[in-house]
């Protein structure tokens, strides 16, 4: 059964997926293709929000959403840019493993913090940077579960949309702003090269116009006269 792009769960708890992603068993043989190579159950449909699968089953679920788990240090991991798309991960910090960003499914208890530790989990007491209050999506989930009313997983709209060109406000801020210049640069000089040509053919025309385009003759040169040194001059006898 298809489930409503957007609609939350009881209470407000995120989308009806989240608990059953967070929840289900991966990297566990497929039942079906236990035999066949690579068949480690590392994959979660968000549409069907049934037990996670395994590459080969990606037939039964074409035209879904369809995120792929990863492990890192023995905890289940998914890829920001795959996860975004659909949950809002803000509070949430983030890891680069891989050159790829990731945020961890659930918790990872640490007992004590390390020294110099200003800010922790809120959940489970993990070492986290400054800027974040949770260390992964499950933590978020048990925020908001204590009734915290800024916390949510839900998209927000984003403001600036160009309706013509069907941006965004961050697509203007991720394109570089020399590449923007150049661009409207090269179309005024289109414009002014049009411009001077249309001009150039009501003032001229057939060998006129011939005459004005083709380039002058160069003068020549004679490169032995210019090698030739000049000799020590003599008066004229008297």
């Amino acid at each position: 059964m298809v489930s409503p792009f957007g609609q939350m769960g009881d209470h407000d708890m995120g989308p009806p997926w989240l608990i059953p992603m967070l929840r289900a068993s991966y990297f566990i043989p497929c039942a079906v293709h236990g035999e066949s190579n690579k068949s480690e159950c590392n994959m979660f449909c968000l549409d069907c929000m049934g037990n996670a699968f395994c590459s080969y089953c990606l037939i039964y679920h074409r035209d879904h959403r369809v995120v792929q788990i990863r492990r890192s240090s023995y905890h289940n991991v998914v890829r920001v840019n795959e996860i975004q798309k659909y949950i809002d991960i803000s509070c949430v910090q983030t890891y680069v493993i891989n050159s790829a960003k990731i945020v961890f499914l659930n918790e990872r208890p640490q007992p004590r913090p390390g020294k110099g530790v200003t800010n922790t989990c809120e959940i489970c007491c993990r070492s986290l940077l400054d800027s974040f209050r949770f260390c992964s999506l499950g933590c978020k989930l048990g925020g908001m579960k204590r009734g915290d009313p800024d916390l949510t997983f839900a998209l927000k709209l984003k403001q600036n949309r160009d309706p013509f060109f069907g941006g965004s406000e961050s697509d203007e801020s991720s394109t570089p702003k020399k590449i923007r210049r150049t661009h409207a640069f090269n179309r005024l000089m289109d414009g002014l090269s049009i411009y001077s040509s249309n001009n150039d053919g009501a003032e001229s025309s057939g060998d006129d116009a011939a005459t004005n385009i083709s380039p002058a003759t160069p003068p020549l040169f004679n490169h032995r006269n210019a090698r030739r040194r000049k000799g020590i001059p003599h008066r004229a006898p008297f």
